[in-house]
């Protein structure tokens, strides 16, 4: 079985770290490039960056800032925010990212996918889908969780890997910030239906949550903030106790 990884995100605002509840009511949470050298150091599997005011400033991730984590790390880095093109893309990757991680700019046009894949495989392109619970289904929403599109999360991750996304990073608008515990209906409802991995974002409180969402939820990788940026979990303490209940996660860290 492959390992299974955990992610720690850096959400950037202004060139600081901020962290909120369901995308709103955002707090200071540190330096980027700091965190990205203690996440490094403690044996973090990838990071990913979100620029979260991006999309809606109608501008890219701050390359500085991309430059100044890329520097701190020999992990993979997955940058995403205001990605609208090849050439908003390329930048980043001219700025160290290994993957870029495209949302709105993909549900806009679906065929940014298939140029990104075709110029960088599809291992280096993540599809963001910022999900919340419906009538009977869950609603994908863009501009950082702000505007409803109709679209069905299941049905739009099965497009968006056909299209050639080698990754999906699939984040519960409900649980975010919440830590109450992944959505592991939602999770295993994409991961069942797609072929490509499912990386689980929003909820995380406990080391339970993380048990749950590799295997109820069947995800390939779990995503954290707040666990890991107030230092309230150690990220070798997780990975033992992930150990010890079955779950094959990568070694690292102190």
């Amino acid at each position: 079985m492959l390992c299974k990884r955990i992610i720690a995100c850096l959400d950037v605002r202004d060139g600081c770290v901020v962290k909120g509840v369901q995308f709103e009511s955002l707090r200071d949470a540190g330096e980027p490039a700091a965190l990205a050298r203690r996440y490094n150091d403690e044996g973090i599997d990838e990071l990913v960056l979100l620029d979260v005011t991006a999309t809606t400033e109608g501008r890219r991730a701050l390359e500085a800032t991309v430059a100044q984590v890329s520097r701190e790390l020999f992990i993979p880095l997955a940058v995403g925010g205001g990605i609208r093109s090849e050439a908003d893309a390329a930048a980043l990757v001219e700025a160290g990212a290994d993957k870029v991680s495209v949302n709105s700019a993909a549900l806009r046009d679906p065929t940014l996918l298939t140029r990104l894949a075709d110029r960088y495989g599809s291992q280096a392109v993540v599809v963001a889908i910022d999900a919340k619970r419906g009538d009977g289904r869950y609603d994908v929403f863009a501009r950082s969780g702000k505007a409803p599109t109709g679209r069905d999360a299941v049905e739009w991750a099965v497009e968006a890997e056909a299209r050639g996304a080698g990754e999906v990073l699939l984040t519960s608008i409900d649980r975010d910030g919440a830590r109450t515990g992944f959505d592991c209906e939602l999770t295993s409802a994409v991961s069942t239906a797609v072929s490509i991995p499912v990386i689980a974002s929003g909820g995380a409180g406990t080391f339970e949550h993380f048990l749950e969402v590799f295997t109820d939820g069947r995800a390939d990788a779990a995503l954290a903030a707040s666990v890991f940026h107030f230092a309230e979990h150690a990220v070798s303490d997780l990975k033992a106790f992930l150990r010890d209940n079955g779950v094959p996660v990568r070694h690292g860290g102190p």
